[in-house]
């Protein structure tokens, strides 16, 4: 999840393609600084959702910078399209708050990977629109995405019913994402990422100081590292690598590096927190994974 870039390509385009190795650091790099994201949601002494509004919060300043910098516009929306644009971002503050609750009752790799599952819906609301039926790649996808997501949430089960609750908010959080995506589509030609995401950071952050109150959470943290490192990986260096890679890369790579993501949380999850992974568990993730991937590569 927490892959809000993925989806939001930059329009600007670059007088020279870089070099290729600079393409798969950004892109696997930015992957990487996404997947650390939910440490710091699990170590900072504010409440899960707290954290959320600090990541867009602080972020903010910097927002408005790089979308100057790469020339996009932050002003001149029309009513309609700030409308939408509002309810976009209250439904990604909707979507952060319900994946970092996840994040702090299941494993890291569950919800790291159930988080990115809008890719997975996205596909299906193409069928949808297009009043066609999945081809047999698709179906495959489907059926890789349910076994997956049955055998993962099967375990959590078998650890306790908490582990449970938290993969069902990681998987409304990924629903939330892709509503989230298609809300903002029509917008993101004609603002770009980092402008859209400077609006989605003003209308966004307000909804989750809200929550955070109303859930009694502790608000202003003791300790800022947590929250800083937050923004600045998820935020900044994540959504910044991948804006600047994405463009360069088709779907299918893209999907496929979408799993660095899990992976990473996987392993500092078994490292930190001694979140240990049954070859069962290894099997699903393989199968959700395979479904991402395969979301991804059918993208228009």
């Amino acid at each position: 999840m927490e892959n809000e870039g993925a989806l939001q390509e930059d329009l600007v385009r670059e007088p020279a393609r870089p070099a290729q190795w600079l393409l798969l650091f950004a892109l696997f790099g930015g992957n990487v600084a996404l997947a650390i994201g939910p440490w710091f949601v699990r170590v900072a002494d504010t409440g899960p959702v707290a954290a959320g509004f600090w990541r867009l919060f602080l972020a903010l300043p910097f927002m408005v910078v790089l979308a100057r910098a790469n020339g996009q516009r932050l002003t001149g929306m029309g009513a309609k399209t700030l409308a939408l644009v509002a309810l976009g971002a209250v439904t990604f503050a909707l979507d952060l708050a319900s994946w970092h609750i996840g994040i702090g009752m299941t494993r890291l790799g569950n919800a790291t990977l159930f988080g990115n599952a809008g890719s997975i819906v996205l596909l299906f609301w193409g069928f949808i629109m297009a009043r066609t039926l999945p081809g047999r790649l698709e179906w495959l996808a489907i059926i890789f995405a349910l076994s997956g997501a049955a055998i993962l949430m099967g375990r959590s089960l078998e650890i306790s019913n908490e582990t449970l609750i938290g993969d069902l908010f990681s998987v409304a959080a990924g629903l939330l994402y892709a509503v989230y995506l298609l809300t903002l589509q029509n917008a993101r030609g004609a603002f770009g990422s980092w402008s859209l995401l400077v609006w989605v950071s003003v209308f966004g952050a307000p909804v989750l100081l809200v929550i955070a109150l109303a859930l009694g959470e502790p608000v202003w943290p003791q300790a800022w590292g947590p929250v800083v490192g937050l923004f600045i990986l998820s935020q900044l260096v994540g959504q910044g690598l991948m804006v600047f890679a994405l463009r360069y890369f088709p779907p299918l790579i893209v999907g496929l590096a979408l799993l660095t993501q899990p992976a990473v949380a996987s392993i500092y999850g078994w490292l930190a927190f001694g979140e240990v992974l049954s070859p069962m568990d290894i099997v699903g993730m393989v199968l959700v994974g395979a479904a991402l991937a395969v979301s991804r590569a059918r993208a228009t």
